[in-house]
This record gives structure tokens, C-alpha cells and sequence, in this order.
């Protein structure tokens, strides 16, 4: 596959999605990389939907730390226990938070983020391993299409771990 994404000339986020689908998993299927794969992920979401920000954080001891990203500078190091991107870690499911300011504990990397969905990622045992993280500058930007959307592509991905 060519390094370009194809998409189709809509705001439809759930026809964006199934059209981004398949494209990602031909990224990913060649390459062994993780980090490789994880760019190219973050790289396509940012691409096709415009998202404030996009990117993974990795368990790395009792932290989850910052993997590849498109968007400005970010936290480094998160705990389990703090923040959207701990609390999906800890509750091994995907949050949507349509405010930001209304999330108890919520990490402000940057005050122009207003809403933010994480979804988790599972290795083979089962474990969560990383998450990804995507936020907006626009309050409540995310949707049930979001949610279907992301999990499909980290489902893609986790074949890969």
C-alpha cells in the first residue's frame, strides 16, 4: 500500500472510519515495528479526522508513558490511578468524556483540549498495554461512532502485539 489514505469526501465519521479501516490494517500488516505502527496509526487519525490530538501512552512499570503522537507537546508520564488515560487503564474500557472540566482528576497537558476519548489496548495475555488517547478543542466532539470506530482500529493493531 501506498503511503497516501484514501478517503472519501464526507464528515461522516462512522464512513471515514470504515474507509480508514482497511488502510490502517495494510499499514500494519507488513510491519513488525511497534512504533513504527503506532505513528502511522496516530499519523492517520490526525490525518482523516483533524483531532486536536492523537497518540499513545505505553505501560511501561507503574506508569504509562507517552509513545508516538501527532499533536503539540504532551505529558510525559501518566499514573495508573490519575487522569482519563489512567482511569481507562485501570477500568480496561474505553472512556468518553464530552468536558473535560467536568472529569474529576482530568490532566490538563494542554488547556485548549476540551473533550477526549482513550481506548484501551490488550496484548495477547489479556493485558492492557498501552492506550490511546485522542482529544478535541471542541466540547462533546466525540461520539457512540467514535467509540466503534477506534476499538475496531486498536483490535486491528492488537494482532499485531
Amino acid at each position: 500500500m501506498a503511503e497516501n489514505l484514501i478517503l472519501p469526501n464526507t464528515h461522516n465519521r462512522k464512513e471515514l472510519y470504515q474507509a480508514l479501516l482497511p488502510q490502517v490494517e495494510a499499514l500494519l500488516m507488513p510491519e513488525d515495528d511497534l512504533i513504527a505502527n503506532l505513528a502511522n496509526i496516530a499519523a492517520a487519525l490526525k490525518q482523516t479526522f483533524g483531532f486536536f490530538w492523537v497518540g499513545f501512552y505505553l505501560k511501561k512499570e507503574q506508569n504509562l508513558v507517552l509513545g508516538p503522537f501527532q499533536g503539540p507537546i504532551a505529558c510525559t508520564r501518566i499514573a495508573f490511578h490519575r487522569g482519563v488515560c489512567g482511569h481507562c487503564y485501570t477500568s480496561q474500557q474505553t472512556v468518553l468524556v464530552p468536558d473535560v472540566e467536568a472529569f474529576p482528576g482530568h490532566i490538563a497537558c494542554s488547556s485548549d483540549s476540551k473533550s477526549e476519548i482513550v481506548v484501551p489496548v490488550f496484548n495477547r495475555q489479556g493485558e492492557v498495554c498501552m492506550v490511546l488517547d485522542v482529544d478535541s478543542d471542541k466540547l462533546n466532539d466525540f461520539s457512540e461512532d467514535d467509540v466503534l470506530g477506534l476499538e475496531a482500529l486498536m483490535r486491528c493493531l492488537e494482532q499485531k502485539l
